[in-house]
């Protein structure tokens, strides 16, 4: 039998002020994320389930598996046509990691930075580092029974804009596939670009608690 799938949606309608490729995140609040992390690809889908972008991650192989979450790479995420309209840059640091969001490709238009906490902690800061939110997960992020949600607050902390949320409640799907799946909920007339940099900080935060990519040293520390 056959499944079936929704549509890409069609061509953006070029809007002024909008870095092309982003028109698409005018019209959705809700955008759902699946990564198949044996080649670190994502599909990106909106509310509906129609395909609005792919990512690709470029990184080296030997370095990924050497440092594991916190290797270096740039992710590619091209639209329904093919077109790369994000480009994230992270470099390779053990802590506090950060990543750099362009829209479109060599224009800066945010940065995601863990914060030195003992919680899940980041700051979506703007293209001149201002602080414009906050985004906070729990205590322990690997809760295998139920949804992980990740708060998104305003700069100062108070505020709740969306979510973040690891969908991991169907607990054979993950049992027998290495998908990872997120949703991300925002206000509908949130800016674009900072729609697109917590589309960043989702993957972001996709790499750096649940990414299985193996780390070299830590496999030969269990394995002796």
């Amino acid at each position: 039998s056959q499944t079936s799938q929704a549509p890409a949606v069609p061509p953006p309608v070029l809007l002024y002020g909008v870095p092309p490729g982003l028109e698409y995140f005018t019209q959705v609040g809700l955008i759902l994320l699946s990564g198949f992390e044996s080649n670190n690809q994502y599909e990106i889908k909106n509310g509906i389930g129609q395909d609005i972008y792919h990512a690709k991650e470029e990184s080296d192989c030997f370095i990924r598996n050497l440092f594991g979450p916190a290797h270096g790479f740039k992710m590619h995420i091209k639209d329904s046509m093919d077109q790369e309209v994000i480009q994230l840059h992270r470099p390779m640091r053990c802590f506090p990691q950060e990543i750099e969001v362009q829209a479109p490709p060599g224009v800066i238009i945010g940065y995601v930075k863990q914060e030195w906490s003992f919680l899940p902690k980041f700051t979506i800061l703007g293209p001149n580092n201002e602080v414009l939110l906050k985004i906070q997960g729990p205590f322990l992020p690997f809760n295998c029974c139920g949804d992980i949600d990740f708060e998104v607050k305003g700069g100062f902390g108070e505020q709740s804009f969306g979510r973040i949320t690891k969908q991991q409640s169907v607990l054979l799907k993950k049992c027998i596939s290495d998908a990872s799946n997120f949703s991300i909920q925002f206000p509908l007339d949130m800016d674009v670009k900072m729609k697109a940099v917590l589309l960043g900080a989702c993957l972001f935060i996709d790499i750096m608690f649940f990414d299985k990519g193996g780390n070299l040293f830590l496999k030969y520390l269990r394995a002796s």
